[in-house]
């Protein structure tokens, strides 16, 4: 922004505490999860999900592993009165899932939330009310510190009351000082304290406090500072769970959940993707996973984060972006040549090592976790534009195509690949790259082609005779030769006709895998008089063929 803006903010208050534990903390445990895409996800969508999308949403949710869920906000609106209704007449709730609803705290929406909720085996009833200094100034009229209190006291007294007249569902009280991240930390102690009081949780029946970091002000560490702080205050805090619900306006959502619950928080709230208003909630899906990145249980699947990115952009219309962390399409892609060098390797290293060690610890260059662990294949993690290099082109032909080149192979082939990258000027297919690696480097029959071709097997073994119909620049030779091998009398065979500029310095074989018009590949090394070494490389259904294919794609590029 322009620098005479500047004068319009100010950093946000240190909190006080000297004797801060949770920096010495670390993450050993998943927290209780939580997810509100019903919620505030449904709210921020340019356009809302149908009944029928939100029952297939929340099924999503519990096959995931989700054990809460908020349903929505069935008192704002007949389609989340509805919704609620349809999973509770149908039982479509599993016997291990509790379903959240959110409520204002104002007594003829806490009515209706009881209506909605009536017949389901346990409900958390969450109540919230603005408690920050902007809010009561602001939004209601210089409200003061005792009003605003009291609304949340009789908000939970209403819900303790309403709670008596469903003795067949299970109410859990769920109170959220909104915008905690802005209030007084003594007044939202307050606050919380003597809703605690009118609840009065007990170990076997506990109660939620909900801190929502509604509007991010400040950096993470200020964030956990003063989720310690109330967790050192809170009354009955062994009966209390304490819960998170940060927002991204910082960018900085699930840096701000990690320290949260290093400093003692013990249960957290967002979506999948960090979808909902604004910049959204914390994303789900990057905490999870980054938990298990070093070993931690969640008790959430996403291994086939694919599919279920699939979904969430089909019933929210919104796109996960391609640098989205775990589930974008391009974060385990490398485009620059010495990552794929790197990649390609430490996959190769890595397949050796775990035969027979199914718990070797993961260690990729550039990959934080198995793409395969959560349902990406490995021949979408190396993608090749003008910045590729040749590791990334031959990894492609080899893990997309079954070609495995040899090495040396590599850097003609990878420059040749990448040129084209660049004059096309974007990314290449997969099935450009092997159009171009046959074009310009597989069966090569120009100026010399075979037309013809017969091996004889001479009797004792270990001699080969060769008869062979070549096309050398238009013209037609028969010709013949006898060696060790088929490559060997196929090249006296070439002597017959004067072609001695070269001689075979390497071969290899091999089976392609997952071929579809082939079933071998062959590599012959050439060195011409001149001291140049090339690659060849032929395709057949015969490994025999395949190998003179080769020899003569070689001679044909020297030329």
């Amino acid at each position: 922004m322009h620098p005479n803006s500047l004068s319009k903010y100010r950093p946000f208050p240190a909190i006080s505490l000297p004797d801060r534990t949770w920096p010495d903390q670390t993450i050993s445990r998943s927290p209780i999860w939580c997810s509100v895409d019903l919620r505030d996800g449904n709210q921020a969508l340019p356009q809302p999900m149908s009944i029928e999308e939100k029952i297939e949403f929340f099924e999503l949710l519990v096959r995931i592993g989700f054990k809460q869920i908020e349903v929505g906000f069935p008192s704002a609106a007949d389609t989340e009165f509805n919704f609620l209704r349809r999973l509770i007449d149908e039982n479509r709730i599993p016997e291990d899932v509790t379903i959240q609803v959110l409520v204002q705290t104002r007594e003829h929406l806490i009515r209706r939330s009881f209506e909605a909720i009536d017949g389901a085996k346990r409900a958390i009833v969450h109540i919230y009310n603005s408690t920050s200094p902007l809010q009561r100034r602001v939004t209601f009229g210089d409200a003061s510190r005792e009003s605003i209190l009291q609304v949340a006291v009789d908000g939970a007294q209403l819900v303790k009351d309403l709670a008596a007249t469903i003795p067949e569902t299970e109410v859990i009280l769920q109170y959220s000082p909104e915008s905690f991240s802005d209030t007084e930390l003594d007044y939202a102690l307050e606050v919380c304290n003597a809703v605690i009081e009118v609840w009065q949780p007990t170990l076997a029946k506990k109660m939620i406090v909900n801190l929502p970091d509604t509007v991010q002000w400040t950096t993470p560490n200020i964030h956990a500072d003063m989720i310690e702080w109330m967790g050192r205050h809170l009354n009955q805090r062994d009966a209390v769970i304490l819960s998170l619900h940060t927002h991204n306006d910082r960018g900085t959502g699930v840096a701000a959940t990690e320290l949260a619950l290093m400093a003692g928080a013990d249960r957290v709230e967002g979506t999948l993707f960090g979808n909902g208003e604004r910049t959204g909630n914390l994303d789900i899906v990057t905490l999870a996973l980054n938990m298990n990145s070093h070993g931690i249980e969640t008790g959430l699947d996403f291994s086939d984060l694919t599919d279920i990115r699939r979904k969430y952009e089909r019933f929210t219309r919104l796109m996960v972006p391609e640098r989205q962390p775990y589930a974008g399409e391009l974060v385990f892609t490398a485009f620059s040549g010495s990552h794929q060098d790197a990649i390609k390797k430490g996959l190769d290293r890595r397949e050796k090592e775990a035969a027979g060690n199914p718990g070797l610890v993961w260690g990729v260059p550039y990959l934080t976790i198995d793409p395969q662990d959560i349902g990406r294949s490995y021949e979408a993690i190396i993608r090749i534009n003008s910045q590729s290099g040749k590791g990334g082109v031959a990894y492609v032909l080899d893990r997309e195509h079954g070609f495995d080149l040899p090495k040396s192979m590599h850097p003609l082939v990878g420059k040749h690949i990448y040129d084209l990258a660049d004059e096309h000027g974007r990314e290449l297919t997969t099935d450009e790259i092997r159009e171009a690696f046959f074009e310009h480097f597989v069966n090569v029959e120009s100026p010399l082609a075979v037309t013809e071709y017969q091996l004889v097997h001479k009797p004792g073994g270990g001699h080969v005779h060769c008869d062979a119909t070549i096309s050398l620049a238009g013209t037609i030779h028969k010709i013949e030769g006898d060696g060790n091998g088929p490559i060997n009398s196929f090249v006296h065979a070439l002597e017959s006709v004067d072609l001695k500029d070269f001689k075979v310095t390497d071969y290899r074989s091999h089976a392609v895998q997952g071929g579809s018009d082939a079933s071998a590949a062959a590599y012959v090394q050439l060195q011409h008089e001149d001291g140049r070494l090339l690659w060849g490389t032929g395709v057949d259904s015969s490994i025999e063929m395949a190998g003179l294919k080769a020899l003569v794609t070689g001679w044909n590029l020297l030329r």
